[in-house]
Formats: structure tokens, sequence, C-alpha cells
């Protein structure tokens, strides 16, 4: 009951090819294998860039938005703004 035999695995890939379709697995795995290599050359580009001199490397800035700050032009609608806030 730990680990599946081949025959597990025999039955499952039967399964997938009956739902799908020999050509459309095929297709799946063809984009799977396009990802990837997108992945790693966007990886190599980003390693490039950092090894340059002088060219600082990609960060990213992550803030926690402040609680009582809203964006521009919105407003507090007046039942939430009456209402006192519990500051524990």
């Amino acid at each position: 009951m730990g680990s599946f035999s081949i025959w597990h695995w025999l039955i499952v890939l039967l399964i997938v090819l009956v739902l799908f379709g020999r050509g459309r697995v095929a297709e799946i795995m063809g984009d799977f294998g396009k990802g990837i290599k997108s992945f790693k050359a966007g990886m190599n580009e980003d390693d490039a860039a950092a090894a340059k001199p002088g060219t600082p490397a990609p960060t990213q800035r992550l803030e926690r938005p402040h609680h009582d700050a809203k964006p521009a032009g919105e407003t507090v609608p007046e039942a939430a703004a009456a209402e006192p806030r519990d500051r524990a």
C-alpha cells in the first residue's frame, strides 16, 4: 500500500490517453517543455544582468500596506468611518 507498482502507472497512463487522446497529451507535454526552456532563459538573463559591472541586480521591493491607508480618490463609507476601532 506504500508505493505504486508499474501496473498502477500503466493504468493511470491508459486512462489519461483515453480521456485526452495521444495528440492532446503530446501537445501539453510540448507546451510544458517550452515553458521550462523559457523559464531557464529568463533565469540566465537575470544572472547575466547581475554579473555586468555597474548594473544593479534586479530587485523586488515588497511593502506591507498600512491599514489606515486608502488608494487615492477612494473614500471611506460613512458607516465604517463612524465605527470606532479597537486597537489592541
